[in-house]
């Protein structure tokens, strides 16, 4: 499926322009920050956003079945080969998703005792998990199709806890005036940082850093 690539101030708003040029929703397209961009300094050294934006597949049919039933097969597969005891129940909503939620989504969430061992550190394990799953599902239905793994809740909790603590941040950054610098976080958490204080009146934010290194700061806008 063709994909459009947006430069824009911000990722927000470079992400509402493909949106609207594609005439589609955010649930029904992949949304890709290439770039999250930087303001600089009266001008010198600001970068634009990037964001790529592909239309989601629709539901596809298989011989073995729809895509669901061929993501919860690789799936099992997996956890079987690992050794892992663990259901696979069907995830209605994913809120706090890299690929955000809706109907072009398939997600499940792994239920289980001591699953730990598939989430590992900062969901490491888990990303890479989620990764193969694609992959493999990819292959075999020959078409991109956004799946979304959790294990009991995990990627839930932990978007509850990033947005909480971005608010918290934020009103700690208004009260004293200087910027806050977070820890390195993954991709998608930083998107959730980003879009919880995108609308914030008061501070912006932007990523620095470089690899697992990249972090989130949160600066008081200008007056």
């Amino acid at each position: 499926m063709e994909s459009l690539e947006i430069h824009a101030k911000t990722v927000e708003e470079a992400t509402q322009r493909a949106l609207g040029q594609l005439g589609l929703t955010r649930d029904e397209a992949e949304i890709v920050v290439v770039r999250e961009g930087r303001g600089g300094i009266l001008g010198l050294g600001a970068e634009d956003a990037v964001v790529r934006v592909t239309p989601l597949a629709k539901k596809v049919e298989t011989e073995g079945g729809n895509v669901e039933d061929v993501a919860r097969g690789v799936l099992q597969q997996l956890l079987d080969m690992l050794g892992v005891a663990g259901s696979i129940e069907r995830q209605a909503q994913p809120i706090g998703s890299e690929e955000g939620s809706g109907t072009g989504v398939v997600a499940f969430d792994i239920k289980g005792e001591d699953l730990g061992i598939l989430i590992g550190r900062r969901g490491q394990t888990l990303s890479s998990l989620q990764y193969m799953v694609r992959l493999l599902v990819g292959r075999r239905i020959d078409t991109w199709v956004p799946i979304v793994i959790d294990v009991e809740g995990y990627k839930q909790r932990r978007y509850k806890a990033l947005e909480s603590f971005a608010h918290e941040m934020a009103e700690r950054v208004k009260s004293r005036g200087a910027p806050f610098t977070l820890e390195p976080m993954p991709p998608y958490e930083r998107r959730i940082i980003h879009l919880c204080l995108a609308d914030d009146a008061f501070v912006t934010t932007e990523s620095i850093g470089q690899g697992d290194e990249r972090k989130v700061v949160i600066r008081p806008k200008k007056k």
